[in-house]
């Protein structure tokens, strides 16, 4: 049995990473899932949702069929978000769903894995689940086909879980959700270790892909007709400091931008590593979206302060200058944690302002919610929840007011829309605007996959409506 351990998650070896091309193998095991289904129950990040799609290519090479029917499924695969405590709640809720299912189908395999998994005191309390057979980490999920062969061979749990910071692994089957967007890791971890954030401990230091290798990628996907990529890290700014070959972001995004997908964007970045060099790049390069995700967190410096974020408003309202000023029709977004332990009042207020000035075209809100192992959660936290939920409401009737007013801005403008998948509202197909806004648009299949001129004929809060038109 290997567990997960905060402390040595914590510890930031010095040993190269290796990149490995040929760890993944099935060899002899490679038709295991013959005649058996799978299902993926995918929670969190946009790092789960891709870390999914490799999990469904690996499913898929041994044989096994994806469906979407829990009760019909063979092998049920759990992965998991450690972030906040609604991902908690969300996860323990389906596992006492699969509990009572695998008591009436008893050859059920049950998969659990992701972040979750390596969180030490959830790992050391599930791990004694015995209808869970199968607990895997963030830094092994490709051997999920040896561990489901010796599972079928000796019908015993396996529990391995490394805290030890994973190696590369390039030359993973992927099943990627769509045909015509696809995300594209370009790092893994972090080592910014913000005090409230459990990433740094479950997803392990920050280690780079190869420029080639994501280029590759990148390029392949282009020749298999993608429009869109999406360059994918938990601090993509950073990519390649840990290379030592001197090439940075600003660099992979000139790079990508060559290779003429027709559009790019990535996300998440930490305005600590926000360089001149990038925002210029993002605006001379037309295939580069003017969309950024950029979480501030908090209006405080002091609360910043708190949260080891390494930046003050200041420096945060003087990078968002920069970019507006460069970056034609740019669109930012960003996060928000209230009532970190000792925020106050006045604190709150100062959130606010920098809402008020920046003006975000939306925001993803948050109560604080302690993490186990992580600094902020032995922080004396005193404020009652009603007074967090009250300001949180308050957060986000102000991020209301914005979201509102910038789409507003867009009604009867005619905007280049990649139409991407039906959409749920009066049978029309769904997409995207260069700068990230949702849109509903009265169009045919023949859009699908397609970037059209859509007029947008009314707004909401959160989406826009439209009707493809001819471009004057």
């Amino acid at each position: 049995m290997n567990l997960p351990n905060m402390l040595n998650a914590k510890i930031r070896g010095k040993e190269e990473v290796k990149i490995l091309y040929d760890d993944y193998n099935i060899f002899n095991i490679d038709n295991i899932g013959k005649d058996k289904k799978y299902l993926v129950l995918t929670y969190g990040c946009q790092m789960n949702v891709h870390d999914s799609e490799y999990i469904s290519g690996i499913m898929d090479d041994l044989g096994y069929t994806k469906i979407n029917d829990l009760e019909k499924a063979d092998v049920i695969i759990i992965n998991t978000c450690a972030i906040r405590e609604n991902a908690h709640n969300k996860v323990e809720g389906m596992l006492g769903r699969i509990k009572h299912l695998k008591e009436e189908k008893k050859d059920i395999v049950v998969i659990f894995c992701g972040c979750m998994a390596q969180e030490e005191g959830l790992v050391n309390k599930i791990k004694d689940y015995k209808w869970i057979d199968i607990i895997c980490g963030t830094h092994n999920y490709h051997k999920i086909p040896e561990y489901l062969d010796k599972y079928y061979k000796e019908k015993k749990n396996i529990r391995e879980v490394f805290s030890i910071e994973g190696n590369i692994y390039e030359n993973i089957p992927v099943d990627r959700d769509s045909k015509y967007v696809a995300w594209v890791n370009i790092q893994y971890g972090c080592d910014k270790f913000c005090t409230y954030c459990i990433v740094p401990y479950t997803r392990g230091k920050q280690r780079s892909r190869r420029p080639e290798d994501i280029i590759n990628e990148i390029r392949e996907l282009y020749n298999n007709g993608y429009q869109e990529v999406t360059l994918l890290g938990q601090n993509v700014n950073a990519y390649g400091k840990d290379l030592d070959i001197n090439y940075d972001f600003a660099t992979l995004l000139v790079e990508a931008s060559q290779i003429g997908i027709p559009r790019i964007r990535f996300m998440t970045s930490h305005p600590w590593d926000f360089t001149d060099e990038m925002i210029e790049v993002i605006s001379k390069c037309d295939n580069i979206m003017p969309y950024i995700h950029l979480p501030i967190q908090s209006g405080s410096n002091r609360i910043l302060k708190l949260m080891g974020r390494k930046y003050t408003v200041e420096e945060y309202l003087d990078l968002v200058k920069k970019i507006k000023n460069k970056i034609k029709n740019v669109s930012i977004t960003t996060d928000i944690i209230v009532g970190f332990p000792g925020e106050n009042d006045d604190d709150f207020e100062k959130t606010l302002d920098v809402v008020n000035k920046v003006k975000y075209d939306l925001a993803y809100t948050f109560i604080f919610s302690p993490r186990e192992g992580t600094p902020a959660s032995r922080m004396k936290d005193d404020t009652p929840f009603s007074e967090k939920k009250e300001r949180l409401a308050r957060l986000n009737e102000l991020i209301n007011k914005y979201a509102l007013e910038s789409n507003k801005k867009m009604k009867d403008k005619i905007v280049d829309v990649l139409i991407i998948s039906e959409s749920d509202k009066d049978n029309k197909y769904m997409g995207y605007t260069e700068n990230m806004k949702l849109v509903n648009v009265d169009c045919g299949s023949e859009c699908l996959g397609k970037i059209v001129p859509v007029k947008i004929t009314s707004v909401k809060t959160w989406s826009l409506d439209g009707v493809v038109c001819d471009r004057k």
